[in-house]
């Protein structure tokens, strides 16, 4: 198994193996002592928790044709930023795993800020 920085790469790839086999899943997000991993395809990414400076949800509107309608449907993500940049947009499965994560983060990186900016406005 092979794991991929988002920000600082660590050394040792068995240590990594060790928190990733004992890490709580949520999702395709794994929360580790010390690291956050999460899937996409076939690669396993992730971040020291030290280097996560801001983490939020965004929640997503998709306009979805339902049997008796239209509706819309809502697709939750996990937002992880650095001091400069977005680091990663994380697919959940539901709103209820959302807020799950969200109290977990801020059990294990209570200096982060949880909150997301406003959006600018267009000139």
């Amino acid at each position: 198994m092979k794991f991929y920085p988002l920000k600082e790469a660590e050394k040792n790839q068995e240590v990594l193996a060790a928190e990733y086999r004992e890490a709580r899943e949520i999702g395709v997000v794994k929360l580790g002592d010390t690291h956050l991993y999460f899937k996409k395809g076939r690669k396993i990414y992730y971040i020291p928790y030290l280097c996560i400076r801001r983490a939020f949800r965004r929640v997503m509107l998709v306009p979805a044709k339902l049997c008796c309608g239209k509706g819309e449907l809502q697709v939750e993500n996990l937002v992880i930023c650095s001091e400069t940049e977005e680091l990663a947009q994380i697919g959940l499965p539901g709103t209820r795993a959302a807020k799950g994560m969200m109290e977990e983060l801020k059990k294990r990186i209570p200096d982060a800020d949880f909150t997301a900016k406003p959006a600018e406005k267009a000139k």
